[in-house]
């Protein structure tokens, strides 16, 4: 199992590129499926998530080609089987997502329960009700959900009980297939859905509503293919700006967007780095200064992102004060603190709230990461510390982080993979 070794000290400064979202990409590769012919795929990051719904679409007898720009091209003509098997959905959350476009197009879908990061309960059960709703037999029988609609699906008026990004996507992708108009009630605004529905729109989808929490869904016959490019990785981004701004560095983002992470580069400005926007690209500068505390509650788009909450609880464990994170979404989203503490962090833990004290200065230690956001904490807060840090079980980050120690190397970072 490799891990990562880094010698803290240097201010991060330099310029990389911005890979393409790992959560637009996924429910975009799921969207295929949907598809009456090839679809091209473009900007996809090279993650192992990535890699492991090409796979089990793959083991669908899904058509998968990588052409000469690195595009993927995805032929779903050629699907052979309505089963996402336990072997590889175990090692994935985002699986879930061939549920809805596998029953909606192909009438039945056996899925099995989904794995993933340790951060929580992601329980299934709106995907399923919005289904049921749609008009979906659905039966849960030794692990594996059970769906059929001989029939097609049909139109219908739901609401989410809860905000929730995979459900909105998987009812979403169902929909436009679906026997009449659907509305979805209280779904997710997240920039990956807005990709997602732009996506099923150049397919031929009709949709309207796109980025509010109110999405109708006229169904259509057929969707056709396209080629569609998935947007930046707005949590990738947001992960450099905020290493830069915990060492005091600086650091420019290529072939990103700035316009959807609002929330975000609001903190950093608070916590005193000097932002600006030009096109594509994002610049931040610190002057070689330690950051400012800041206060932050995790909530649905388009508020603090959870997805970013523990690379600022890194930053605030040096920052200049005392701030309290607050964690709203998942209720394991703060065990990375524990190991942060084992660094010198002065943190404290009371319910789904961090209290931290900034400390001037981390000290290296050996760390296990928990998850894949909770890993990308850990080699911040590496970066900022005294001495070397061995961060263990790293197969988290490279879930979520295309070619990390590449960049951060590009960065000014002592930083190399060694074998486990």
């Amino acid at each position: 199992m490799d891990k990562l070794i880094i010698q803290g000290g240097p201010k991060i400064c330099g310029e990389i590129r911005i890979s393409g979202s790992k959560n637009s990409g996924l429910p975009i590769l799921a969207a295929t499926l949907l598809a009456n012919g090839p679809m091209n795929i473009c900007n996809l990051p090279h993650l192992n998530d990535i890699t492991t719904m090409l796979a089990l679409l793959r083991c669908m007898g899904v058509g998968i080609t990588i052409n000469e720009n690195m595009a993927v091209e995805v032929d779903p003509t050629t699907l052979t089987d309505h089963e996402a098997p336990y072997e590889l959905v175990k090692t994935m959350r985002a699986s879930i997502l061939v549920l809805g476009p596998t029953l909606a197009k192909f009438g039945k879908a056996d899925v099995s329960f989904p794995g993933g990061c340790a951060i929580g309960s992601r329980p299934v059960d709106i995907h399923l009700r919005g289904l049921e709703a749609m008009g979906a037999e659905i039966e849960v029988d030794g692990g594996y959900i059970r769906a059929r609609a001989p029939n097609g699906l049909k139109g219908t008026h739901f609401v989410m009980d809860v905000v929730t990004v995979g459900g909105t996507e998987n009812l979403l992708m169902a929909a436009t297939l679906a026997e009449g108009t659907t509305i979805l009630e209280n779904a997710a605004r997240e920039p990956e859905v807005v990709d997602l529905a732009e996506c099923l729109v150049a397919m031929g989808a009709k949709i309207t509503g796109i980025g509010s929490n109110r999405l109708e869904i006229e169904g259509v016959k057929a969707l056709n293919g396209c080629t569609y490019t998935v947007m930046p990785d707005r949590i990738e981004t947001g992960t450099y700006l905020v290493a830069a701004a915990a060492t005091g560095g600086s650091i420019k983002l290529r072939d990103t967007r700035a316009d959807i992470l609002t929330a975000v580069i609001h903190k950093l400005e608070e916590a005193g780095a000097e932002i600006s926007v030009e096109g594509d690209t994002i610049s931040l500068e610190m002057h070689g200064k330690r950051p400012k505390a800041v206060n932050l509650r995790t909530a649905p788009y388009p508020a603090f992102p959870t997805d970013m909450q523990a690379q600022f609880t890194a930053m605030n464990a040096v920052a200049i004060g005392t701030s309290a994170v607050t964690e709203t979404i998942f209720e394991n989203r703060l065990i990375q603190v524990h190991e942060l503490n084992r660094m010198g962090a002065n943190i404290t833990l009371e319910g789904n709230t961090a209290l931290i004290t900034g400390v001037e200065r981390l000290t290296g230690a050996p760390v296990m990461a928990t998850d894949l956001r909770a890993s990308a904490s850990l080699v911040i807060a590496a970066m900022t510390a005294e001495g070397e840090t061995l961060v263990d079980r790293i197969y988290h980050i490279d879930r979520g982080y295309e070619c990390i120690e590449e960049k951060l190397q590009q960065l000014g970072v002592n930083i190399r993979r060694v074998p486990g």
